[in-house]
């Protein structure tokens, strides 16, 4: 099938733009490969005795070099409850290892947190910048030059991003991205929905708020609904960068195991000493971040990855902003529907065709790249399947066709006829919309402001009563030099009270919704930011704000020129937050990626 010419045409644009900084990356990693082609040449005899000097029955064969030695990076903690099945992991890929004559190490853990357990709370001002931190302890696993080729083992918000980051730098070694699968649904989302709706309202008390989202979140896994978590084993099948449909099988189940075995044979089968080298630069090129953005748009997922695909593909050296997204939006239809976007979870999409589905509709109808460089296969085709067991041996097979026409239909009869990412713009900045999650009825949105400076702010007055009306909510100096960019989702729940209490209300903030954002319509990653003299800081209570998706505009009729900006609140102390002034200080717009450490490193 001929590719869609928008899609061609966005793609040829990063490619022009990216050219210097793409050739500069891959003449770097070819440099650093002949660097470190042989580690047993490079590598001083103390140096190497050290880094083997724990390995048990592996040393003689990683002294011997006669097979690859995977560097295993790992996430894992107990806290995250997608990163605990990780424990397990590194005893049973030496052993998989072994099995084909590699070897395999900890190469270093990182990090991870779950913005689930910090939303609302001071350590969320971390988490955007936990992203640099992961790729930093990434890096600083791989220093060691021990490895021919990379299992990256995390899953969750910032993690997989912060991992593909790090892994970046590192590009002449082969990597494959392992995840450990969805957690078994748990409640009905709409009966969860309707408990912190309640509980907002203060209709429910506390015991019942946490029973209902005990029986939600339950068990180890990722958590089953279709935000930034899921959204990065999305892009990872997009990339080419998981083995084919590995995104969303079950952990503790066979197929899941048999997955994560096939995957550390593959590190071994694919490194520079082999027939079938397939380095992680070479993987991640401009048409592999197109598809990135491209899988987002068609599945409805999360609005970090405006933020998140601009960072890690400016690790790769490729250039990409909200107006390319902008542009393939208009041309990639919605084919998802998953909660909260729709009524079932990411079990029920896996159940229902998945991604093998997808990758094989889009792709079909010309809406993907399929001429890239896979860990998995030939091209992207290898991941218009799905997995299964065939007598205990892993296979893969076409999804056939939809399972629910409620959640995964194809190109020809789609939920929107666009991706649902829209780009705003106009005197308040540069903002992301997402409206595959809105009322059309709601795309458009104007009203007198009322502005605050904090998230518990617009709490206090909507138990006030004060936000009773038709109201744009100004959420501001929440970007990533205010204070580390935290997400909001505390608003949810009250903003859509207001929205069912028959208000027209909408969000307008340089701060991140969740990952899971839903009906508010809302203009998010506000750019440039307050903080430094955004006009979101020029905003007064009662100016007239226009907020539309279908005109593209994000405006007020103030006269912003007069005014002087306010002040920000004073950066607040504790929770390790004075820890990440630095970050704070350097960090880049959203639009940009929001990294303090690709911003210094000039990348």
């Amino acid at each position: 099938m001929t590719l869609h010419p928008v899609i061609d045409r966005v793609t040829d644009r990063i490619i022009e733009k990216s050219r210097a900084s793409r050739s500069a990356y891959l003449e770097l990693m070819a440099v650093e490969a002949d660097r470190h082609s042989d580690r047993n040449t490079v590598l001083p005899c103390s140096n190497l005795a050290h880094g083997f000097a724990a390995a048990g029955e592996d040393k003689a064969s990683i002294a011997a070099e006669r097979g690859p030695n995977i560097g295993i990076i790992s996430a894992y903690n107990d806290t995250i409850s997608a990163h605990q099945p990780y424990g397990a992991y590194p005893p049973q890929m030496k052993i998989w290892a072994r099995e084909v004559g590699a070897t395999a190490q900890v190469a270093g853990a990182t990090p991870a947190m779950c913005d689930g357990v910090t939303q609302g709370m001071d350590g969320m001002e971390l988490s955007l910048f936990s992203r640099d931190v992961i790729a930093q302890a990434a890096a600083v696993g791989l220093s060691h030059a021990m490895y021919d080729s990379v299992a990256m083992l995390g899953i969750c918000d910032k993690i997989v991003p912060g991992l593909l980051m790090g892994g970046l730098r590192f590009g002449w070694l082969p990597a494959i991205f392992i995840p450990s699968g969805p957690m078994p649904s748990g409640i009905a989302n709409k009966e969860k929905q309707k408990v912190r709706q309640l509980y907002a309202e203060g209709k429910a008390t506390r015991a019942e708020l946490l029973e209902s989202e005990a029986k939600s979140y339950h068990s180890a896994g990722t958590c089953t609904f279709y935000g930034t978590a899921n959204s990065n084993q999305m892009m990872m099948e997009m990339m080419g960068l998981h083995l084919p449909g590995a995104a969303f099988v079950q952990p503790g189940t066979p197929l899941r195991t048999a997955l994560t075995r096939a995957a550390v044979h593959r590190l071994a089968a694919i490194t520079r000493d082999g027939a079938d080298y397939r380095p992680l630069s070479a993987c991640v090129d401009e048409k592999a971040v197109v598809n990135a953005a491209i899988g987002l748009l068609a599945t409805g997922g999360s609005t970090n990855h405006a933020i998140h695909i601009p960072a890690f593909a400016r690790a790769a050296g490729v250039q990409i902003d909200w107006t390319d997204l902008a542009e393939l939006s208009a041309v990639v239809p919605l084919l998802c529907r998953v909660y909260p976007n729709g009524s079932g979870d990411v079990n029920n999409f896996h159940t229902a065709g998945g991604m093998g589905f997808v990758i094989r509709e889009l792709l079909d109808a010309g809406l993907a790249h399929e001429d890239i460089m896979t860990v998995g296969g030939d091209s992207l085709r290898a991941y218009a399947e799905e997995p299964w067991l065939d007598s205990d041996q892993l296979a893969w097979r076409d999804p056939g066709p939809s399972g629910d026409a409620q959640m995964l239909r194809t190109p020809a009869d789609p939920f929107m006829a666009d991706g649902g990412m829209t780009l705003v713009e106009g005197n308040l900045g540069r903002a992301c919309f997402k409206t595959s999650a809105v009322d059309p009825v709601r795309w458009t949105i104007e009203a007198p402001c009322r502005v605050f400076d904090t998230q518990t702010g617009v709490i206090e007055a909507f138990a006030a009563g004060e936000l009773d009306r038709d109201v744009v909510v100004v959420v501001r100096f929440q970007g990533p030099r205010a204070n580390g960019m935290p997400e909001l989702h505390k608003l949810t729940p009250p903003l859509g009270v207001l929205q069912d209490r028959g208000y027209r209300v909408a969000l307008v903030t340089d701060g991140r919704m969740s990952g899971a954002s839903g009906k508010v319509p809302a203009a998010i990653h506000c750019s440039p930011e307050a903080l430094g003299g955004g006009p979101l800081a020029l905003l007064r209570d009662g100016d007239m704000v226009r907020l539309s998706a279908e005109d593209g505009v994000l405006t007020t009729t103030a006269d912003l020129a007069a005014r002087e900006a306010a002040s920000p609140p004073k950066p607040q102390m504790g929770t390790g937050r004075e820890l990440f002034a630095m970050f704070r200080l350097c960090a880049d717009e959203a639009e940009k990626g929001g990294s303090a450490m690709l911003a210094m490193a000039g990348l």
